[in-house]
């Protein structure tokens, strides 16, 4: 993520949502609590995992109740072992439980995210091959996700569909071809990165005629992504997309390939499982 002030903003307007979701009218549960409880608390994890969310924690908590005061004993892109406990809370007991909820979901949600690029980061290490992430993300966690992807050592695809040419099948269908297609992206945005999607050696070859940038090589087989990067010989830079998960991917990487986009890194997550503990409860 490049753009922080999108991405700050983005995270207020985020746990706005998210706590008006949760609490709407008011957490009547909470209200069984005498107002001048207090209590501290820690947030552990019960797997081992890469850590993401904690601007989002902050925030919620933030806009809940500014005397929760919080300690992180962890950083976001920071391994996290089974059992660790990684973040220390202590204020009114009702604010604390009215919160938890909120930022264990985001915090389960982006850790999800961050562990499982960060586990196939290492499967390709040291093959010089970046992994990227794609826009098939959870509806409304866009940029929170491709936060989460670069605290697990990945990087970011294109965000949407403005800073980026990405012309697909029914686009090179719709423009009259490929050659069409990457001259009209050229009049349109000359200094915007132009990107093909190919599914054949004949349509590589035209991508590469039209002078794109990037070629996505859709679902390839292993061998054939060998012959396109001789074909290619560094003209563009080449992506590998389909069929990509962590069986696939060091072969994929050992091709010698540039990158390699994965929609499982923000669409086939299972949550981080956390768990908050209120460790004491005192009056004021």
């Amino acid at each position: 993520m490049n753009n922080q002030n999108a991405l700050a903003e983005e995270i207020s307007t985020c746990v706005t949502r998210l706590l008006n979701e949760d609490i709407g009218s008011g957490d009547i549960t909470a209200q069984l609590i005498p107002e001048d409880q207090w209590a501290t608390a820690t947030v552990i994890t019960r797997e081992s995992a890469v850590l993401c969310g904690a601007a989002w924690v902050d925030e919620i908590f933030q806009q809940l109740d500014e005397r929760v005061t919080l300690r992180w004993l962890a950083a976001d892109g920071d391994l996290l072992d089974e059992g660790q406990g990684f973040l220390e809370l202590e204020g009114p007991a009702r604010s604390l439980l009215t919160g938890e909820r909120a930022a264990l979901n985001m915090l389960q949600t982006l850790s999800a995210t961050a562990t499982t690029t960060r586990r196939y980061v290492n499967l390709i290490e040291g093959t010089g091959v970046r992994l990227l992430d794609t826009r098939k993300t959870l509806p409304g966690l866009r940029l929170a996700q491709k936060y989460a992807v670069t605290c697990g050592g990945g990087h970011n695809h294109r965000i949407g569909l403005w800073d980026a040419f990405l012309i697909k099948e029914n686009h090179i269908s719709a423009c009259g071809g490929i050659k069409a297609a990457v001259s009209h992206a050229r009049t349109l945005a000359k200094d915007v990165p132009v990107e093909v999607e190919v599914e054949t050696f004949e349509e590589l070859d035209q991508a590469l005629v039209a002078g794109a940038d990037i070629i996505m090589l859709d679902n390839f087989a292993l061998e054939d992504l060998y012959v396109a990067v001789e074909l290619n010989g560094g003209r563009a830079t080449l992506e590998a997309s389909g069929n990509v998960d962590a069986a696939t991917l060091k072969a994929i990487a050992d091709t010698g390939i540039d990158c390699i986009s994965s929609g499982a890194l923000t669409k086939d997550i299972q949550s981080i499982d956390l768990s908050m503990r209120i460790t004491r409860s005192y009056s004021v």
